[in-house]
């Protein structure tokens, strides 16, 4: 049969842990496939998902700055990229490629791994792109008590809540709102790329103005490099709860894994495989 190709669409795609991880899952699996990152510049997207077509392909994920404009060039959503409306996993099946969403998956994965359940509390989640739009409804389909959008181009954050406010209570924040949500929240995501490494230099910026803390809970950084970002050094600092963007990843990939090739991911492995990477 010849070994089954994986890629991973992105712009840039120098920084992503993904092809490490995924291709240590493939190898504890025993399976014939190799997954490698193409930089992939939008004006080329299309193109390159017409590829996706030849028989030698399983599928893709898909990460910034893809997530939304690919919904559009897949031939079929399923129903959690549907309700989305990103996608970060493509199928090929025969000629067909379906687009999935197994961020949110993710995202609630990693909650759980911190034996916390997010039912009943008041989320603010920074940021209104593709993994924002995953996290939103995951934790709406959880019934939180309240979810506020923060994204420093409103409209955007409008868009997001828009699409979403029939699913339940979501709202967008003004900058000067943001203060006082944050007293109230017990639960604080950074969907936004604020705090990540660039060509191997941490970035010291900070998503919300130095000192700006929830007074109690959580919080969570989908950034993985670096593995502390300026936002979780100071929440600690704080007494918060904080986890980084790994978990996240992780179960993402593995329930990526799942679609491709119905098999149980082997996430000890890939665990083990991103904490290498980044020593």
């Amino acid at each position: 049969m010849g070994v089954k190709h994986v890629v991973l669409l992105a712009h840039p795609s120098g920084h992503s842990l993904s092809p490490v991880m995924q291709n240590s899952a493939f190898k504890a699996l025993g399976l014939s496939a190799r997954y490698e990152a193409v930089d992939v510049p939008p004006k080329d997207l299309p193109t390159i998902v017409e590829e996706l077509r030849n028989p030698k392909f399983v599928g893709a994920n898909v990460t910034v700055p893809h997530k939304v404009s690919i919904t559009k060039l897949v031939d079929e959503l399923s129903q959690d990229a549907s309700i989305v409306g990103a996608v970060n996993t493509v199928v090929r099946q025969g000629s067909k490629l379906v687009g999935h969403n197994t961020d949110g998956e993710g995202f609630l994965r990693g909650l759980a791994d911190l034996n916390y359940e997010p039912t009943g509390d008041r989320v603010l989640l920074l940021g209104a792109g593709g993994a924002a739009r995953a996290v939103a409804v995951s934790l709406l389909g959880r019934e939180v008590e309240s979810l506020s959008v923060y994204n420093r181009t409103l409209h955007k954050a409008n868009d997001l809540v828009k699409d979403l406010s029939h699913i339940g209570p979501i709202k967008t924040l003004r900058s000067e709102e943001v203060s006082l949500e944050l007293d109230r929240a017990d639960l604080l995501v950074n969907a936004t790329s604020v705090g990540m490494e660039k060509d191997g230099i941490s970035d010291e910026e900070m998503p919300l103005p130095i000192g700006c803390f929830p007074k109690r809970g959580i919080v969570v950084d989908l950034v993985y490099r670096p593995e502390r970002t300026r936002l979780l050094r100071e929440a600690g600092k704080h007494g918060l709860v904080i986890q980084n963007g790994l978990p996240m990843l992780v179960y993402q990939g593995a329930g990526s894994i799942q679609k491709w090739f119905g098999q149980t991911p082997p996430t000890e492995e890939m665990f083990k495989a991103v904490l290498s990477a980044l020593k």
